[in-house]
C-alpha cells in the first residue's frame, strides 16, 4: 500500500513539475515567441480593431489605420499605395494573420512593445486604447517607384537598390505585387474570395516574409564569379597579371558533357585570358579552371564571407532570407558548373547585392537596414538605427582590383548599357540557364566606382537572352542617374 502511495506522490510531483514547467515556459521563455507566431490569431484579434502605428515612407504613410465610424471595430488597416509597397509592408488580416513588416514588427506596431511601456501606462491613465509606434523606413519613394516601374508588368523580377556605406535600402521592388487592402478587409468572404483568386497568379507568394527581393530563391549565373575573383586573389596563386586557360570547351574525365562558353560571345575569340577579359565577357571556362585548381573548399569560404547561405531576414524585420551557400559533395563538372553560378547554387538579389557592397566598400560588408526610425505616438524618437559592419568579406587591395574590373565590364565588355555619362560604373552581368530556353538575367554593380554612393542589383526570371540585356544593364543606368542626381 505505501507503495503505492508512493508511487501516486511520484507521479504527483512530476505531473506538477511538468505543468509548471510548461507554464513558465509560455509565460517567459517563448511568449515572444508565440505573439509574433503568424498563427496566433489571439494575438491578430485582440489588436486588430485597435489604432496601429503607420509605415512611413518618405514622411507618407504605406500603411496606416483608418477610423470606420463603427463603435464595434473603430479602426481598420489600409494600404494607400499597395502593389508599390506589398513586399515590404505584407498585410494585416483578422483572419489570414499577418506579414511581412506588419507580422515582424507587430508588437512595435501594436504598442506591444517593451519600448512603449510608458506610453502603455499614460495611456491607461487616460482611459484610452494604447496606440501604436510608427516606422519610418530607409526607403526613397522616387527610387522605389522607379524600380517598380522598371519590371515590365506580367514579367518576374526584382530589383534592390542599397547605400554601400552604410548598408540603407534605398528601393526594394518585386514583380508580381498584389494590394493588401484585398486581404486586410473586414469582410470575410470578401477576404477568403480574394486571397483565392490572388494565389491563382503566377509566380506570386502573399507570404512576403520569404519571397521578393529579399528571399526569393535563384540560379545566380555570372554575377557568382565575382566569388571565384575574390576567392582566386586570396589564394596568392592569382594575381592582376594572371593569364587564365580560356578554352571553348571545357572536357570532363569519364562523361561526354563538356562545359562551354557562350557560343557566340567574343569569349571564343583566344585560347587564354585576362583576369579583365574574363570578367568583361564573363567566360565560362577560366572561372571553372579557378574553382578546380582552387577546390570546392575554397570558392564555398569565400560565398560565406560574402554571405551566401546566412539568413539576414532577421536585420531587415521581414522574416527568412537564406540561399543555400555553395553546394557540397560535388565532383568535377559540378564544381566547374556551380563556380558559374549554375547547377544547384541558389541565392537570393539581397545576397547579391550585399556581396556587391561588400566590394564597393573596401571589402566590409555593412548590415543591410530597412528601418529608419521608430516613433513613439507622440513622434518621439525610441528607436534609430545606426550603420553597422557585418562582416570582412575580403581585403581592401582586392576589393580595389575587382572594381578595376569590374569598371572594364562596363566601360569596355558586355554591361556597356549600365554606363553613366561622366560617371565611373563598376558592374557585372549573370546569365543562369534555367534549362527551358530561358535564363534568369542578372546585373549587380555601382556607382561611382571611386566613391560608391548606391549599388543597384536586377534580376529577371524566365526572359530569353536579348530581353534579358534590356531590362537589366539600361534599366541600372536609369537607378544610377536618379540616385546620384537628387
Amino acid at each position: 500500500m505505501n507503495q503505492a502511495i508512493r508511487h501516486s506522490w511520484v507521479a504527483a510531483v512530476a505531473m506538477f513539475a511538468l505543468l509548471f514547467g510548461a507554464i513558465s515556459y509560455v509565460q517567459v521563455v517563448g511568449a515572444d515567441d508565440l505573439k509574433t507566431n503568424p498563427l496566433n490569431q489571439r494575438a491578430i484579434l485582440q489588436n486588430y480593431c485597435n489604432d496601429r502605428g503607420a509605415i512611413i515612407v518618405g514622411g507618407t504613410p504605406v500603411a496606416e489605420s483608418a477610423e470606420t465610424g463603427s463603435e464595434t471595430c473603430k479602426f481598420q488597416r489600409t494600404y494607400p499605395q499597395p502593389e508599390l509597397y506589398a513586399g515590404i509592408t505584407g498585410y494585416f488580416s483578422k483572419n489570414y494573420g499577418a506579414t511581412g513588416l506588419e507580422q515582424t514588427m507587430g508588437a512595435e506596431l501594436a504598442g506591444n512593445s517593451d519600448q512603449l511601456f510608458l506610453d502603455r501606462v499614460g495611456q491607461l491613465f487616460l482611459g484610452n486604447q494604447p496606440k501604436g509606434a510608427s516606422v519610418e523606413l530607409t526607403i526613397d519613394p522616387q527610387i522605389q517607384q522607379l524600380a517598380y516601374s522598371l519590371i515590365p508588368d506580367g514579367q518576374r523580377g526584382s530589383i534592390v537598390v542599397t547605400n554601400p556605406k552604410t548598408g540603407a535600402i534605398l528601393a526594394m521592388a518585386s514583380k508580381p505585387s498584389y494590394n493588401p487592402n484585398l486581404v486586410a478587409t473586414q469582410d470575410a468572404a470578401a477576404e477568403r474570395a480574394n486571397i483565392n483568386e490572388l494565389v491563382k497568379v503566377p509566380g506570386i507568394n502573399l507570404n512576403q516574409n520569404v519571397s521578393g527581393p529579399t528571399g526569393e530563391l535563384l540560379a545566380p549565373g555570372s554575377v557568382f564569379k565575382l566569388v571565384d575573383t575574390a576567392a582566386a586573389l586570396a589564394s596568392g596563386k592569382y594575381n592582376k597579371d594572371s593569364v587564365l586557360p580560356n578554352p571553348a570547351e571545357m572536357p570532363f574525365d569519364g562523361i561526354q558533357y563538356k562545359l562551354p562558353n557562350y557560343a557566340g560571345g567574343n569569349c571564343y575569340t583566344r585560347d587564354t585570358a585576362s583576369f579583365a577579359f574574363a570578367l568583361q565577357q564573363s567566360c565560362n571556362t577560366p572561372f571553372a579552371s579557378i574553382a578546380l585548381d582552387l577546390g570546392r573548399d575554397a570558392i564555398a569560404a569565400q560565398a560565406k564571407k560574402f554571405g551566401f547561405g546566412e539568413d539576414v531576414g532577421g536585420l531587415l524585420k521581414l522574416g527568412h532570407a537564406a540561399g543555400n551557400g555553395f553546394p557540397d559533395n560535388l565532383d568535377k563538372p559540378g564544381l566547374a558548373q556551380s563556380a558559374i553560378g549554375q547547377k544547384d547554387v541558389r541565392v537570393t538579389p539581397l545576397q547579391v547585392n550585399m556581396m556587391t557592397n561588400a566590394i564597393a566598400n573596401g571589402g566590409a560588408q555593412m548590415a543591410p537596414s530597412l528601418v529608419k526610425t521608430l516613433r513613439s505616438p507622440d513622434l518621439r524618437v525610441i528607436d534609430e538605427p545606426q550603420p553597422s559592419q557585418l562582416r570582412t568579406s575580403t581585403t581592401p587591395e582586392i576589393a580595389k582590383q575587382i572594381t578595376e574590373w569590374m569598371t572594364s565590364v562596363v566601360t569596355d565588355g558586355i554591361a556597356k548599357g549600365a554606363a553613366v555619362p561622366g560617371v565611373q560604373v563598376a558592374g557585372k552581368t549573370g546569365t543562369a540557364e534555367l534549362g527551358n530556353g530561358t535564363n534568369n538575367s542578372w546585373f549587380t554593380g555601382f556607382a561611382p566606382a571611386d566613391n560608391p554612393k548606391v549599388s543597384v542589383t536586377i534580376v529577371m526570371e524566365g526572359v530569353d537572352i536579348y530581353a534579358g540585356a534590356k531590362l537589366t544593364s539600361p534599366n541600372a543606368k536609369k537607378i544610377f542617374e536618379a540616385v546620384l542626381n537628387k
